[in-house]
C-alpha cells in the first residue's frame, strides 16, 4: 500500500541543502498525517551524504543517499532510474519535488517511469480522504487551477518559497541509508562540456525579500542606476521586464515573467511597468507590490497594493534618501 511521501531534496553548487529542499520538507511534514507513513528524503549527488542530518532537522523521518562523484552534475540518465528505483521499493503516495532545473526535467520522466501522472509549477498541495490537491496558476497567473489524481504515487514540482519549511530542530534524528549510486557512464546520453557563469553581485533574484524592477517606462539603460541604488539600500536585487531585456537595456537573467523568473519577495516595487499579464505571471503570489507609473490606467494599478502615479525620475531618488535616512538612524 503507498503511503508516506517523498522529497527529492537537492543541494547547492557549494554543498549545502538547497532552500527548496527545506519548503518541500516542510510541505510534506503538513501532509504525511493525511496521506500516512512518513516523510522521506532522497538526496542525489556527489558529496551529499553529510546532508543526511540537515535534511532530518528539517523533517525527514529517513534519508536515501545516492552519492557518487558521476552525480556531481544533474543528469537525468544517472538520476532518474536511481529516483524510480527509491519510489519503487518505498512506494509513497505522493512525491515532491521543486520547480527548478531537476524538477523540471526529472519529474515528468520518474512519471512516466512510474506510470503515474504530474502536476507542474504548483503553489499549493493538500491532502484529505487518501486524495491530493495540487493548485497551480493558469492564464498568465490570472486564475488557478487543481488537480487530482487517480494514480500512484502522485507527483507534483512545487515553485520555491511557495511553501514554509519546518522549523530546524537539529535535536532530531533520522534514519540515514545508503543506496547503490552506481551509475554506467555509457548510460548517461548527454555530458557537460562547458559551464559559464553570469557574474552577479549582491542577492539573487530568486532569493531576495525585496525586488525593484523596471520597464520600458524607464526610457532607457540608463534608468536601472536609480533602481540599482534603491534596491541596494533595501538589502533587495533587481528585475526588468521581457520587453526591456529584448531591447538590450537589462540583461536577460533578471528578466521577471512567464518567459523569464517567478519571484515571490515580500515586496515588490514596479517602475515603469504597464502590468502585462506576461509580467504578470511571474509576480503572481507577491502579496505587496508598488506600482509606479506615470499613467494613470496602467493595468498594473489593478494589482497593486500601493499605487503612485507620478515621474519616477523624482519618486525614486527621494524614496531612495528616505530609506537611507531611515537606515542611518
Amino acid at each position: 500500500m503507498a503511503e508516506g511521501v517523498l522529497v527529492i531534496g537537492e543541494a547547492t553548487e557549494d554543498g549545502q541543502l538547497a532552500p527548496i529542499t527545506a519548503e518541500l520538507l516542510g510541505a510534506a511534514r503538513r501532509l504525511a498525517g493525511a496521506v500516512g507513513g512518513g516523510v522521506i528524503c532522497a538526496l542525489l549527488g556527489s558529496g551529499v551524504e553529510g546532508l543526511a542530518k540537515e535534511a532530518a532537522a528539517f523533517g525527514a523521518d529517513k534519508v536515501f543517499v545516492a552519492d557518487n562523484a558521476l552525480l556531481k552534475e544533474y543528469q537525468g540518465d544517472a538520476y532518474v532510474p536511481i529516483a524510480e528505483r527509491i519510489c519503487k521499493e518505498q512506494s509513497p503516495a505522493l512525491v515532491l519535488l521543486g520547480q527548478t532545473m531537476l524538477g523540471r526535467d526529472m519529474a515528468p520522466r520518474l512519471a512516466a517511469r512510474l506510470g503515474t501522472a504530474v502536476a507542474m509549477d504548483c503553489i499549493d498541495v493538500a491532502a484529505g480522504g487518501g486524495k491530493v490537491v495540487a493548485t497551480r496558476p493558469c492564464y498568465g497567473g490570472s486564475a488557478q487551477a487543481q488537480y487530482s489524481f487517480n494514480t500512484s504515487p502522485q507527483i507534483v514540482t512545487l515553485r520555491a518559497k511557495s511553501q514554509d519549511p519546518a522549523p530546524r530542530d537539529d535535536s532530531r534524528q533520522g534514519e540515514a541509508v545508503k543506496v547503490d549510486a552506481d551509475v554506467n557512464p555509457e548510460s548517461v546520453r548527454t555530458r557537460i562540456v562547458d559551464r559559464r557563469k553570469e557574474k552577479s553581485e549582491g542577492v539573487r533574484l530568486e532569493d531576495a525579500p525585496v525586488v525593484v524592477s523596471g520597464g520600458r517606462g524607464l526610457g532607457g539603460p540608463e534608468g536601472f542606476k536609480p533602481l540599482e541604488e534603491l534596491a541596494e539600500a533595501l538589502g533587495g536585487a533587481v528585475g526588468a521586464s521581457r520587453a526591456v531585456c529584448d531591447l538590450g537595456w537589462y540583461p536577460v537573467a533578471h528578466q521577471v515573467g512567464l518567459t523569464g523568473k517567478v519571484v515571490t519577495p515580500d515586496l515588490y516595487i514596479a517602475v515603469g511597468i504597464s502590468g502585462a499579464s506576461q509580467h504578470m505571471a511571474g509576480i503572481s503570489q507577491v502579496k505587496n507590490i508598488v506600482a509606479i507609473n506615470k499613467d494613470p490606467d496602467a493595468s498594473i494599478f489593478k494589482v497593486a497594493r500601493f499605487a503612485v502615479v507620478g515621474d519616477w525620475k523624482e519618486i525614486i531618488p527621494a524614496f531612495t534618501e528616505k530609506v537611507r535616512e531611515l537606515k542611518a538612524q
